[in-house]
């Protein structure tokens, strides 16, 4: 489904100059995204996120002086509103990816991807939404767990929100899960809101890499 909406603000941060200036120009061109701003590295990120305020940040991990895991952090914490982070990366199951979505980015597209579905994935976070590849972070989290010493606290967990944490795994919206799950849209909201703070996770994201990284859900369990 595309996401329509206007007006969003984006800062774009990548150590390349021509893969900066090439995303600044293709993303400037897409319908409802204006680019306010570019960072060569982590620290002009923080500080440029911090002086324009973007709605999102377009976000690689690759950077000198701050890379962009410690950026996000950054970022994250110094802002009361802050800006929704999204990686971008060379290599989807690049370990930096699972820092950053950990450290509370909303998501990633990798750098192939045709430029439309970047500026698409820009929009969903925009929105409030989160950028899921189900498969992709089985990979990553699974090749090189962020932190395979973090136990999920399950019992802290009920039943219904184990469940609709293990469909967000599987990278279903809250209307596909009030349809499995036969409830309402209110309820699932409700459950999931409860799963991000129960976790204390940034984002469903970073909710579905703990869930992973915790053993509660497998490669091949969330199909």
């Amino acid at each position: 489904m595309t996401v329509t909406t206007t007006d969003v603000t984006l800062l774009i941060a990548d150590d390349d100059e021509v893969t900066r200036s090439g995303l600044r120009t293709l993303l400037a061109a897409q319908p409802g995204i204006t680019v306010t701003g570019e960072a060569a590295d982590g620290v002009e990120a923080v500080e440029q996120a911090l002086q324009l305020r973007p709605d999102v940040v377009l976000m690689d991990v690759r950077m000198p002086r701050r890379n962009g895991i410690d950026a996000t952090r950054l970022l994250l914490a110094e802002e009361s509103d802050p800006p929704k982070v999204v990686v971008i990366t060379t290599f989807e199951n690049d370990d930096y990816v699972t820092a950053a979505l950990s450290a509370g980015a909303s998501g990633f597209v990798l750098k192939r991807l045709p430029v439309r579905q970047i500026a698409e994935a820009v929009r969903v976070v925009a929105q409030g939404d989160a950028i899921l590849f189900p498969a992709a972070l089985r990979k990553m989290v699974t090749a090189r767990p962020l932190d395979s010493t973090r136990a999920l606290p399950r019992a802290a967990l009920t039943g219904r929100e184990e469940a609709v944490l293990r469909l967000m795994a599987t990278g279903q919206s809250n209307p596909e899960i009030a349809q499995t799950l036969t409830v309402s849209l209110e309820t699932v909201k409700t459950h999931v809101g409860n799963v991000l703070t129960k976790l204390d996770a940034q984002n469903r994201t970073h909710a579905v890499v703990i869930a992973y990284e915790s053993g509660l859900v497998v490669p091949g369990s969330a199909n």
